[in-house]
């Protein structure tokens, strides 16, 4: 297994002027120091955050962590058997979602939130490939807290998985066809801090 650990040190460098982390198939971009890690509390604080869960098997599992979904009036969003009705974005968010769409030139109607309460919570190998994304979605991936790995695979080249160590206040852009060939997880970790990390995507 061959493993690639990236962390990008100039905190200066414009969003659009960073290297692509994938090698081909989909464009990655990290921008650490994108925001205060300030906000971290204020959205954990005003969060109505649930614990969902999907059924296997006829057994319901819930998922390790919590999640809320936040967006314009009808953008509902299905994944893994949920249907998400959305709650209004709050002035934080806001705030965090117009200072993406200023710096990246992309417009978001909507944002899922997972809060990782400690080094158990997480989340496994999946694609954001929903319908309702649309064909090459952007995603803004928007971290606050705790440092956590972040893991990427090829669909079809399985041996090899790419990691990233996402730090408080960083940004992640997933564009371009890397849901068609990439999967991406958040795995357990035997100790970590609080992570809240929130993805501005468009539903169309």
């Amino acid at each position: 297994m061959v493993i690639w650990f990236w962390i990008l040190k100039n905190k200066e460098m414009n969003l659009f002027e960073n290297q692509n982390l994938l090698p081909y198939q989909g464009e990655i971009l990290y921008v650490p120091g994108f925001v205060s890690n300030d906000f971290f509390e204020k959205i954990k604080n005003e969060t109505l955050w649930k614990q969902e869960g999907m059924k296997i098997y006829g057994r319901e599992v819930l998922f390790p962590r919590l999640t809320a979904w936040h967006a314009e009036r009808g953008k509902t969003y299905k994944y893994s058997g949920l249907v998400n009705i959305p709650e209004e974005f709050s002035e934080n968010l806001l705030f965090l979602k117009n200072l993406v769409e200023q710096k990246t030139g992309y417009h978001f109607n909507s944002a899922l939130l997972n809060y990782y309460r400690n080094g158990n919570d997480s989340m496994g190998w999946h694609a954001d490939d929903e319908p309702e994304l649309g064909k090459n979605p952007v995603i803004a991936s928007l971290n606050l807290g705790a440092v956590r790995k972040f893991q990427i695979k090829h669909k079809v080249q399985k041996n090899t998985i790419q990691s990233i160590m996402l730090e408080g206040g960083s940004l992640l852009m997933m564009q371009g066809e890397m849901q068609h060939h990439w999967l991406h997880q958040i795995p357990k970790v035997k100790e970590a801090g609080e992570r809240i990390n929130i993805t501005f995507r468009k539903i169309l």
